[in-house]
């Protein structure tokens, strides 16, 4: 079994994976009730409260709903821009190959560390914290058997 796509990650891919992996885990829980508790303080305390103090309000309320959300995606787009554009990634029984104009790479299936499947993507980890982001744009209807091809590749 063989499969071949464009390899087309962009700053909201990255984005998108860093915000499942934020609000995934015990981080996005305490981003969610320190929102929340700021909300409630903030309705609260919003009528006694002086010019300092609302501005205060605001900015802690802004802080994961907003701030946090911007400064990752400005460094996804960092990253993005150190991604080379015209990548085609290849899956088959032998391994991953990976090819730009300049270069090419195989990487055995022993070598992934796992994979990772979100709402809008496949992640597949080559070391704990790299791999590749395959959207649901690139894997069109084949989303389903391409995981399973990959889990079972892994799993060998």
């Amino acid at each position: 079994m063989k499969y071949k796509f464009t390899y087309q990650t962009t700053a909201f891919d990255l984005w998108q994976l860093s915000m499942y992996g934020i609000y995934g885990s015990m981080v996005g829980v305490c981003n969610f009730i320190f929102t929340v508790a700021m909300i409630l303080l903030s309705a609260k305390f919003w009528g006694d409260a002086n010019g300092f103090m609302k501005i205060f309000f605001i900015v802690a309320t802004c802080l994961f709903t907003v701030i946090q959300p911007a400064v990752v995606y400005m460094r996804a787009k960092r990253q993005v821009a150190a991604v080379p554009h015209d990548m085609e990634i290849g899956f088959d029984d032998q391994g991953i190959h990976v090819r730009t104009e300049k270069q090419s790479s195989d990487l055995k299936w022993s070598t992934i560390k796992g994979v990772s499947k979100k709402p809008s993507m496949i992640v597949i980890f080559s070391t704990a914290k790299h791999g590749f982001v395959l959207t649901n744009k690139v894997l069109g209807k084949e989303k389903e058997a391409f995981y399973n091809f990959v889990v079972s590749k892994i799993q060998k």
